[in-house]
């Protein structure tokens, strides 16, 4: 009699611990923040536009102002990464750096007064909420997550005023939304370099990588990095774009939001091997 009910006791065991939900093996989950938790409202080229009219100039062409910034944007970045840590370059003065280049590599030049009120503006409007939007499905997700015990924590490629004043200005808070953020302009490391996502790890608590799961938006960026450092990682689709398929191709778990993400930590139909 004792045997069998041994043997029952290990059937039992076997089929409770299939039905486990992804959630249960988790400690830490980390987001990336633009495109997965925010994203910009309207184009570039609307606040430098508005900038421009504000200091009593004609709006700029939009789109030589967007291609402008893109190029100034990655000329800054390779020479003076992290928005110039390592050099200690004041926040201001490589985003000025930058709106200047992005400016005349679009073809315009204005004199220092003007373009100081130009600069002032832009500046202002990008360390505020105004450009962006928080995703609805973003809020009641990470408070989900930690209702549950699961630390929550942000990675990205931003600079301080993401956390001090973006972010909070969202309804996104350190202490109700999320428990910590490794953020490249405090940190000194950027993606795609797996560094980032180690010192996440440690700001976790030393939690193992298994126990930890990331999400993002881009392959390159979230997906590999977090992987190689042994962490889980799946990727959302908000915008259906054609990078999709390849990363569905690269065996990456793809989902179009946190909705249905929260719906796949919970399933009880998942394998061990799905996650």
């Amino acid at each position: 009699m004792q045997a069998c009910e041994i043997v029952t006791h290990r059937v039992e065991f076997s089929v409770q611990s299939f039905t486990m939900s992804i959630l249960t093996k988790l400690r830490c989950i980390t987001l990336d923040v633009t495109g997965t938790l925010i994203a910009y409202k309207g184009e570039l080229g609307d606040y430098y536009c508005m900038a421009a009219k504000a200091a009593g100039q004609q709006c700029p062409d939009y789109k030589r102002v967007h291609e402008g910034f893109k190029l100034a944007y990655t000329e800054m970045a390779k020479k003076h990464p992290c928005f110039g840590f390592a050099e200690k370059i004041p926040n201001i003065l490589w985003w000025k750096t930058c709106v200047r280049n992005s400016f005349v590599q679009a073809g315009y030049e204005y004199d220092d007064e003007t373009f100081e009120k130009i600069f002032r503006r832009i500046y202002a409007t990008f360390g505020s909420s105004a450009p962006y939007s928080i995703f609805p499905d973003a809020v009641p997700f990470l408070r989900w997550l930690r209702e549950r015990g699961v630390t929550v924590g942000l990675v990205s490629n931003a600079e301080y005023r993401y956390q001090d004043v973006i972010l909070p200005a969202l309804g996104l808070n350190q202490g109700s939304e999320w428990d910590f953020g490794v953020f490249s302009g405090l940190e000194g490391v950027e993606k795609p370099d797996p560094r980032l996502y180690e010192i996440a790890l440690k700001k976790a608590g030393n939690v193992a990588p298994e126990e930890v799961l990331h999400i993002g938006d881009s392959l390159r960026k979230d997906y590999l990095p977090a992987r190689s450092v042994g962490m889980h990682a799946l990727l959302l689709d908000r915008f259906k774009t054609a990078d999709a398929v390849d990363w569905r191709k690269s065996g990456a778990t793809v989902l179009p939001d946190l909705i249905a993400t929260k719906e796949w930590l919970t399933s009880e139909k998942l394998k061990c091997s799905d996650l």
